[in-house]
């Protein structure tokens, strides 16, 4: 485990002055020996907060309960991050209605779940020349998925993969 890198305690603050925050503190800045003083009364210890501000600002704190705080704040930042999943779907240049229908049904549940699509038209061997079926097929997909999601990538040509990418629409 890492130990107090992130911020710097007691006689490990190498700044000559420092602005010190904290309860029942005359908020202020401080010679850095008055502040570890100040501290050192209340049976505390002093935290660098803000060590880039001029002067740095330095906190009088219980540090394990700092440390504890701060987990539980990184713990609540990744529990509200938002994970992005995207299902692929595979067409051929040639898919008949039957396949493309069935396709479509599935890219509306993955929207439903909140997950990207990624919809791709692979061509294999000669079957390049048909790129301009591929990209009728992909926009034919965008425009059956209208009301669900939004494209986020106009459909391109990469290699012999032409694919659009496309998101959900924010819930109302």
């Amino acid at each position: 485990m890492k130990d107090d890198i992130s911020n710097r305690i007691n006689g490990r603050i190498t700044a000559r002055e420092v602005r010190v925050t904290g309860e029942n503190i005359e908020a202020g800045i401080y010679p850095i020996e008055k502040a570890l003083e100040m501290a050192a009364e209340q049976n505390l210890d002093l935290v660098e907060i803000a060590p880039n501000a001029n002067p740095p600002v330095c906190r009088i704190i219980d540090f394990s309960k700092f440390k504890y705080e701060q987990k539980k704040k990184n713990k609540e930042l990744k529990a509200k991050a938002v994970k992005v999943v995207i299902k692929e779907i595979r067409f051929g240049p040639n898919t008949n209605d039957h396949d493309f229908d069935f396709k479509v049904k599935h890219a509306k549940t993955f929207l439903g779940e909140g997950a990207k699509i990624k919809a791709y038209v692979h061509f294999v061997g000669r079957s390049i020349v048909f790129s301009d079926r591929g990209k009728g097929l992909l926009e034919r997909f965008s425009a059956a998925l209208a009301e669900d999601g939004k494209v986020e990538m106009e459909p391109k040509l990469e290699g012999k993969r032409m694919f659009l990418i496309m998101a959900p629409k924010p819930k109302k």
